[in-house]
């Protein structure tokens, strides 16, 4: 049986949650602060989490990066804060979606579902071709690694997801829309600014090495696309 875990310190939400999810097949395991959602990550090595942002001890920004640190397992943000730059934090920290309170729950398993759909076609995609190499542009998904010219770049698991759909398809015109549906999925109810917000941090790291034959190119009005310089 797949594990869920649920990270709140309202038992109300842990409750209701933890009921729904035995609806789905799962087995919830329940944690009310941070330290305790490391301690039963750690146990359970659960498939997906549920974690809320505002929690004692350790918010959930802190155990996101920490379970992200050593898992790609799909990581779902609860909070009462739906600002964008919350919800762009939250993303580039590696949390695969992102949860407004209040929220339904039969929403909050729809994204679970989701998440887990996109982390099974990911898990296909890597066994059968696990490593984009394009001039001095390395990509693997079996690591998470980025590597240009041999050194190692910094990103996070959505910056990585990003280059491998971009780089894998050059020269394609991806809309921000699609860009959305690819990494974030259908189900999830973010916009365009989010994506925007996610090429520009990602743009800033790639150019700390030069990287002349290739680049992320902006479609005005349109999207993005990885352009090679074919000179």
């Amino acid at each position: 049986m797949q594990h869920i875990l649920i990270a709140d310190d309202n038992r109300d939400i842990t409750d209701i949650l933890s009921t729904y999810s035995r609806m789905e097949g799962f087995e919830p395991v329940v944690a009310g602060d941070g330290e305790e959602a490391i301690r039963l990550f750690s146990q359970y090595e659960p498939d997906v989490v549920l974690l809320d942002v505002m929690m004692p001890k350790e918010d959930g920004y802190e155990v996101c990066r920490k379970i992200r640190s050593k898992s790609n397992v799909p990581v779902i943000l609860i909070t009462a804060r739906g600002e964008d730059f919350d919800k762009i934090m939250g993303l580039d920290i590696g949390a695969d979606d992102y949860i407004v309170k209040p929220f339904s729950p039969r929403e909050v398993m729809a994204r679970v579902r989701a998440v887990l759909r996109r982390m099974s076609k990911t898990t296909k995609e890597e066994t059968s071709d696990n490593v984009i190499k394009m001039d001095n542009l390395e990509i693997s998904l079996d690591e998470y690694t980025l590597h240009i010219s041999g050194k190692k770049i910094a990103l996070t698991k959505k910056e990585i997801e990003t280059m491998w759909t971009l780089a894998g398809n050059p020269n394609k015109v991806f809309t921000r829309d699609n860009l959305l549906d690819s990494l974030w999925g259908f189900d999830y109810f973010g916009d365009s600014r989010t994506v925007d917000s996610h090429i520009k941090r990602l743009r800033a790291k790639l150019d700390t090495v030069e990287h002349p034959s290739w680049s992320i190119k902006t479609i005005w009005g349109v999207g993005y696309k990885f352009e090679i310089d074919e000179k």
